[in-house]
Order: C-alpha cells, then structure tokens, then sequence
C-alpha cells in the first residue's frame, strides 16, 4: 500500500512563501517521479510541478516558473514544493502524486495520490 501524505499548506500574505513537504510510504521512492498539482474552488485540477527519480529533472508550469521549486530527498522519502512569491492566484488544495514514469505533467500518468493540504494566500 503506498501512502502519501502532504504538509505544510497554511494561510500565507501574497508576496510570502511557504514550503509543501509529501512524505511517502509504500514503494521504493527512488525510483518514482513524483508530481504537484493544485486544485482550486470550482476549478479542475491543475498540474504544477514535477521532479524525476534523481531530482535531476523539473518541470512547472508556467504560472509557477521562477517562484516554486520542486526538490527531493530520497533518503527520506520526502519531496517538497517551495512556494515563494505567493499570489492570491496560488490559493487552492495541493497534492503530492507518484508516477512510474520518467517525469510527468498529466495528472494520468500518476497512480497514487495524497491527500492535499490547503493553501490560502490573502491579498
């Protein structure tokens, strides 16, 4: 049974930052490419950022490029979001999602999923 679980979303002023953590149980974590998607009120969800086995490869979405970070640490199990810069825009539930792929942006191509932490971001 593999087991992700999200922390630290919170309420944050635009222009803060915070950093999301998704800790993960379950399969051998190195060998996964882990994903961050956001969803927020009335709206689908949205891919954000993905990070590949090594950490070695990202990707984000326009909307978060130059202000989120996506890092690892696989001997922790352990991948992060660093949030930096934030707008009201960013407000939304965030999910952590692990992938057998090489690196992914489509929410499909990931087979399991935490349970999402919410981030307020007031103007």
């Amino acid at each position: 049974q593999v087991q992700l679980v999200e922390s630290g979303g919170g309420l944050v002023q635009a222009g803060g930052s915070l950093r999301l953590s998704c800790a993960a149980s379950g399969r051998t974590f190195s060998r996964y490419a882990m994903g961050w998607f956001r969803q927020a009120p009335g709206k689908e969800r949205e891919f954000v950022a993905a990070i590949n086995w090594s950490g070695g490869s990202t990707y984000y979405t326009d909307s978060v490029k130059g202000r989120f970070t996506s890092s690892r640490d696989n001997a922790k199990n352990t991948v992060y979001l660093q949030m930096n810069s934030l707008k009201p825009e960013d407000t939304a539930d965030y999910y952590c999602a692990s992938s057998i792929l090489y690196i992914a942006t489509k929410a499909s191509a990931y087979d399991y999923w935490g349970q999402g932490t919410q981030v307020t971001v007031s103007s």
